[in-house]
């Protein structure tokens, strides 16, 4: 497999992500049922038919899903652990989790996208990544295993691990990401959280349900949360489009759980994505401080040793035009990294794990970008 690094495309598709500038619904629902997380963090159990995603001015005719036209087959033991997961939240019938969007959220919300997020650019070194993507679209969904890791960042500093899907069309883009973040800006602590984050064809789009347009559907797991689940250390998300609805649903898989189908982004927020989408990809990035502080990507460690030793990716899947599971890698196959003084990138392939890569490092001062060649390797 050849290896390439191509940034041009990226840059224009980061810049086009994260200058957005989300906008609010207020919640004015009185919930049936509350949970208190922690000092600033609390869920409201919110009527489904009133929740305030469906605020957006696009969804005014639009009719809730309420499942998935085809689910995907419920786990068995596959990569990660075998420990029970144990639900911490649980919404009455009829309700589902919305978490509650304090102003101060909102505010840190812009204040990240407007100031602290700059693209990557020649002016900027803001962002770099490590990661994998196919542009031979159209595709119709992701999905992959990645590890968590927890660690302390810089308060303007953000370290992520994300799956994402998207079109672009010149200065247009429709965009879904999803997976977990280190972002003391948005979420006002280090702690790492799940997150999920779409651009529409208004131009507008937003983090989780900071602003209007993301459907929640699931009673028990929010689209954004902290991640302290004893003994989870894995996450398993596939976003995939519904073949009945064209709508474009999350989904949280765990072993010997049920499938949790988490919410949807509603087809009325797209126009470039009615067929599929014509990009896929899977990695990490992180976002340096203003002063040029790049932090930790993955677990901070360089992938130099084995696949517990570092940040992993693993079984990466896309869902091609007829609805068909492909391993990634049947598809052309780009490699992205732009910084290897600070972050690697490693591709291997074995039966257990499918198309899997470890990736990541320590980061650092000054992590300008050049150009170099990943190392490829296979066990």
């Amino acid at each position: 497999m050849s290896t390439r690094v191509r940034m041009p495309l990226v840059m224009v598709f980061l810049h086009l992500l994260f200058s957005a500038t989300p906008i609010h619904s207020d919640q004015n629902v009185v919930p049936l049922k509350t949970f208190k997380i922690s000092e600033n963090v609390t869920y409201d159990c919110i009527n489904i038919y009133k929740q305030p995603g469906l605020d957006h001015p696009l969804l005014k005719d639009h009719t809730i899903q309420l499942k998935p036209s085809v689910s995907k087959p419920e786990l068995k033991n596959q990569t990660g652990n075998n420990k029970t997961y144990k639900r911490k939240m649980g919404c009455p019938d009829g309700t589902v989790l919305i978490l509650r969007n304090s102003k101060e959220y909102i505010n840190n919300t812009k204040l990240y996208t407007e100031k602290y997020f700059h693209p990557l650019t020649g002016d900027s070194h803001g962002t770099h990544i490590a990661g994998v993507r196919s542009r031979d679209g159209p595709y119709r969904g992701v999905e992959g295993w990645f590890s968590l890791h927890n660690y302390n960042i810089g308060r303007d500093q953000a370290s992520y691990t994300q799956i994402y899907i998207g079109s672009g069309l010149n200065n247009q883009v429709n965009f879904i990401q999803a997976g977990w973040m280190i972002n003391p800006s948005v979420f006002g602590e280090t702690n790492h959280w799940s997150y999920g984050f779409w651009k529409s064809k208004d131009g507008k789009g937003c983090y989780n349900t900071a602003c209007p347009g993301f459907v929640q559907i699931s009673q028990e797991v929010p689209i954004a949360q902290p991640l302290d689940q004893p003994g989870e250390d894995v996450l398993h998300y596939s976003i995939h489009q519904d073949k009945r609805t064209g709508n474009w649903w999350i989904t949280k898989l765990i072993p010997k759980v049920p499938n949790i189908d988490i919410g949807y982004w509603p087809k009325e927020l797209f126009d470039l994505m009615d067929t599929g989408a014509n990009m896929v990809g899977v990695g990490g990035a992180v976002q340096a401080s203003r002063q040029g502080s790049s932090p930790l990507m993955g677990n901070g460690k360089f992938p130099d040793g084995g696949t517990r030793d570092s940040a992993l990716f693993a079984d990466v899947k896309v869902v091609n035009s007829n609805y068909e599971h492909r391993r990634i890698d049947y598809f052309p196959l780009e490699t992205l990294l732009d910084s290897p003084k600070f972050y690697w990138l490693r591709i291997g392939k074995v039966k257990i794990l499918g198309f899997f890569f470890t990736y990541g490092g320590p980061g650092g001062n000054s992590c300008y970008n050049v150009s170099s060649s990943t190392i490829v390797y296979s066990d």
